[in-house]
């Protein structure tokens, strides 16, 4: 386990190597994926695919 020190270290080298600007735009990134990800799961619940129409004829 990572104690308390630790990662903060370990932000503060990942804030060195990459820069701020970097980081918010990794962020970002990271979020749109998140938001499409679960979009394309919810998409999916709904409409069923070939595979459960058949199984019900």
């Amino acid at each position: 386990m990572l104690g308390t020190t630790e990662l903060i270290i370990l932000l503060v080298i990942i804030l060195l190597i990459f820069g701020v600007g970097r980081i918010s735009k990794i962020a970002g990134e990271l979020g749109q994926g998140i938001k499409s990800f679960r979009s394309g799961l919810s998409d999916n619940e709904i409409v069923p695919s070939n595979e459960e129409k058949e199984a019900k004829e």
